[in-house]
């Protein structure tokens, strides 16, 4: 039986997914021992495996309860943020409600008015007209009355003349009678049912009235996702057709963490509002984070939907700074740019020199260096000190030098450099990190590099262990550095159009940095970037060769 545990304890320490969790149970399930045999189970472990095999199955259990810890205390915050969203927005929907209902009684209210005024006109409209008309009736009928009294009394006349002579004036009196000028039709009713309302239509759209439809989540599709060339293009997919959608709502957030986004995180979620397909590219996109998240959600024209289960994809790239400590004094050094200073250390300097009282020269070289404006490199390096150094000794004398912050042992990095306007003289390379503080890029053999020359006469040429081989074309504007330490290759590019500028083949026995010479100018970094396309492709068809470079390919010590 101890040589079938030991056997199976083998099979678990080197086949055993970090998922699988304690074994006890297992085992003594496998073995079909008695329960008390679970109890000499670390006794046994002891006994069968070494102690190294035993920290290794070990480390997995440890590994594997810490990841599920965090998954779960994630998992809480994400609940607990929930339950929080849950007792905001309820009161909330409720108050929306609320003023949404408000509203429509408003308008109720409001419609009620206009059209009771619109009786109350109607209604007076008509009064005046029939009054009017019962004005003007009983005046006519005042008129003819007394008419037909003075003729009933011209009947009773004998005289001939008298009677011939109220008769024609009855006559007139007729013919310019009110009675009979008068129009006997109404000019108003008293018909109100013009005026009537009927609400069926209304009541039962009310009666019908319910929440707003919300759009389902929409599903990223993580196989058509892609990361390349600093642009991430995401799609999804709805799970079942809505004709009814209006736009997408596409979210993302830079995040160092892998798996499910964390409710506390220090970067926010940026948006991407209007998209009308269901496919979204984000380009131009600086990588100085390992992974972002994203999350998409649905609109239609009342409301928008839930978000998606959100996906994180892998976005690292290679990102680093200057290292300011170890730059040149006259080498000006911020976030991406670093530019030539002919006054850098100079306070610095005259502090060290008083305090060590080391003679005049120094100070008479610092005199020229003022009056003579720009200085030339062999002027300048007569002003160094070596007392001045910041956390390993500074570059200096004519070693106008700034590294890279950040070194790199294995892997293809890539980043991109550009000239700053009127830049007399700079180099672009890698080097490794124990380059002397005289060293100057490409005169040593670990140092690589390409350097510009624009200062009195000008050169291209890429250089290493002293040696220069002068490049055709013309110098572009912004270069790229691909790096590849697995292949053993250092390619610089023409940015812009990709065009390989030269190659340098090598086997990197140490760790290297970037490294960047720099003198009357200044150079901008661009970091964060994925090897670009074009360049894999390119090193994949040709292998790294850099046409007639063999004269600088080195076996770096």
């Amino acid at each position: 039986m101890r040589a079938r545990v030991k056997k199976l304890l083998r099979m678990y320490v080197h086949y055993a997914p970090p998922s699988s969790g304690v074994i006890v149970f297992l085992f003594w399930r496998e073995l079909r021992l008695p329960a008390f045999a679970c109890i000499g189970f670390d006794y046994i472990c002891v006994s069968v495996l070494g102690m190294d095999s035993q920290k290794e199955a070990l480390q997995r259990i440890i590994t594997t309860l810490a990841n599920k810890n965090e998954e779960l205390h994630n998992f809480m915050e994400t609940l607990s943020h929930s339950l929080a969203g849950v007792q905001v927005n309820s009161p909330q929907a409720v108050s929306d409600l609320e003023e949404e209902f408000d509203t429509l009684f408003t308008v109720l209210v409001e419609m009620k008015e206009s059209m009771i005024s619109t009786i109350k006109q109607e209604a007076a409209k008509k009064t005046q007209e029939i009054q009017h008309q019962l004005t003007q009736s009983g005046s006519a009928l005042k008129s003819a009355v007394e008419l037909l009294e003075f003729a009933n009394k011209a009947l009773d006349i004998n005289d001939e003349d008298e009677f011939t002579k109220a008769a024609k004036q009855i006559k007139d009196r007729v013919t310019m009678a009110p009675a009979f000028r008068l129009t006997m039709k109404p000019k108003a009713t008293d018909n109100m049912n013009h005026l009537m309302v009927d609400f069926n239509q209304e009541r039962q759209l009310l009666q019908n009235l319910r929440f707003l439809p919300v759009p389902r989540a929409p599903e990223i599709e993580v196989g058509d996702c892609l990361v390349l060339d600093n642009t991430v293009s995401v799609a999804w997919k709805m799970p079942v057709e809505d004709s009814k959608i209006d736009h997408y709502i596409l979210e993302y957030r830079k995040t160092d963490h892998e798996g499910l986004p964390r409710i506390k995180d220090q970067r926010c979620w940026e948006v991407v509002d209007n998209i009308k397909t269901t496919e979204y590219s984000l380009s131009g996109l600086k990588f100085d984070s390992k992974f972002m998240n994203f999350r998409v959600r649905a609109c239609n024209k009342a409301a928008a939907g839930e978000y998606s289960d959100p996906v994180t994809l892998e976005t690292r790239a290679f990102n680093f700074g200057f290292d300011s400590s170890s730059s040149h004094l006259n080498l000006k050094v911020e976030d991406r740019t670093v530019e030539w200073d002919p006054q850098g250390g100079k306070g610095l300097e005259s502090k060290v020199k008083g305090k060590e009282n080391k003679g005049s020269a120094h100070l008479t070289n610092l005199k020229n260096m003022s009056r003579s404006g720009t200085p030339s490199p062999k002027r300048t390096s007569a002003t160094r000190s070596p007392a001045i150094r910041g956390g390993r000794d500074r570059f200096t004398g004519e070693s106008y030098t700034v590294l890279g912050d950040t070194s790199m042992d294995c892997g293809q990095h890539y980043w991109e450099v550009k000239a700053l306007k009127d830049c007399k003289s700079y180099s672009v390379g890698i080097s490794y990190r124990n380059l002397g503080k005289f060293d100057q890029l490409g005169k040593t053999n670990t140092t690589w590099c390409i350097h510009i020359n624009n200062w009195l006469q000008a050169s291209f040429a890429a250089k290493h262990n002293n040696k220069a081989k002068s490049l055709d074309g013309t110098v572009p504007d912004r270069i790229g550095v691909f790096c590849d330490l697995d292949s053993g290759q250092l390619s610089f590019y023409n940015a812009e159009t990709k065009q390989l500028i030269h190659t340098f083949k090598a086997k990197f026995s140490q760790p290297v940095v970037p490294a960047f010479m720099v003198w009357c100018g200044g150079l901008s970094l661009s970091t964060g970037m994925q090897v670009p396309s074009a360049v894999k492709s390119f090193q994949k068809t040709e292998n790294g060769l850099g046409g007639s470079n063999s004269s600088l390919n080195s076996m770096a010590q």
